[in-house]
């Protein structure tokens, strides 16, 4: 688990840091990964690095063994955590499936950036933050997940995505440890 470099044009993307899914219980303290998160954007924002804020507002269709979660939502559920300190130059995105790059315009927003390497954090581990970096794999960026500031409703899945998953992917380290890289990528 070390991250070795930055690109200089390396872009965050935080995972559904909304009111919803932080009130869901988590793996681990959904505070704790809000606050590593808002750090890690500020880190961000002080170098003139994009800042994406990603939430969700709905669901893919189709059939799913899976239970799925239904009925009324708050009206704030899909309203990003105030923690994050949205700035006016964050961009943020909306989805309806798991991952941030599918049926969104996020590839066409970092791409006339100049982007080619993003660093992933959010919530939930095993879903919308490694289905995102999946994607951006795919899409052939250069890929960093900060561990410390994913979590899941599932231990398990966590614990699967982060060992297994996101090695091969790209690299893993801690935010502190990410966000030290950041005077480079300037």
């Amino acid at each position: 688990m070390t991250a070795t470099v930055l690109d200089p044009t390396t872009a965050l993307v935080l995972v559904d840091l909304q009111k919803g899914i932080t009130a869901l219980p988590t793996a681990h303290p959904s505070a704790e990964i809000v606050e590593r998160s808002a750090r890690l954007a500020d880190a961000f924002r002080e170098h003139g690095l994009p800042v994406i804020l990603v939430r969700v507002t709905g669901g893919a269709p189709g059939r799913t063994e899976g239970p799925v979660r239904g009925g009324e939502v708050p009206a704030d559920w899909a309203d990003l955590v105030p923690e994050l300190g949205r700035r006016d130059s964050d961009i943020v995105v909306t989805k309806q499936q798991w991952g941030a790059f599918y049926g969104t315009d996020l590839d066409l927003r970092l791409r006339r950036r100049g982007v080619t390497q993003v660093v992933v954090a959010g919530i939930a581990t095993s879903i919308g933050v490694e289905s995102t970096a999946r994607a951006a794999h795919e899409h052939g960026y250069h890929v960093t997940v900060a561990v410390d500031a994913v979590t899941d409703m599932d231990a398990e899945a966590h614990r699967n995505s982060v060992e297994k998953i996101f090695p091969r992917l790209g690299e893993t380290d801690t935010a502190e440890a990410i966000a030290k890289l950041l005077p480079a990528a300037a």
